[in-house]
């Protein structure tokens, strides 16, 4: 059960660094800004800096989820403390996407499902 928790959360880890990569990296794109994230061309330039400090917060949480599951096995009380909150964090945060605008329902769900089955999967291996 341990392994299914640490490829759930490494998967969510890996989608919140693309994630930070379209925010941070990629967002003056119009296939990112436009496509992705709804902006028009005109407000990139106000909007960028809001896009790349999100985008930084989507890595910070990657970094918590991916080194969670690295240390798991062998620091397990580390481990599993940075799984639960990195998942936790980015469970609440699709949530709160979608509480303020239902059109994000689809965003929310892929930056919410892994994190989510990783922490499903976490209580089940804690029982």
């Amino acid at each position: 059960m341990l392994l299914v928790v640490q490829i759930f959360a490494a998967l969510a880890g890996l989608v919140h660094v693309y994630i930070w990569v379209m925010e941070t990296l990629r967002f003056g794109d119009p296939k990112i800004h436009k496509g992705v994230f709804k902006t028009e061309t005109a407000d990139v330039p106000a909007v960028r800096p809001w896009a790349a400090n999100q985008g930084w917060y989507n890595l910070f949480l990657a970094v918590g989820a991916l080194l969670g599951t690295a240390l798991v096995r062998a620091e397990p009380a580390v481990g599993w403390t940075l799984i639960v909150t990195a998942c936790g964090s980015m469970v609440l945060a699709a949530l709160v996407l979608v509480a303020t605008d239902r059109s994000m329902l689809a965003s929310a769900a892929k930056q919410g499902l892994l994190p989510l089955l990783a922490l499903v999967f976490a209580l089940g291996q804690t029982l």
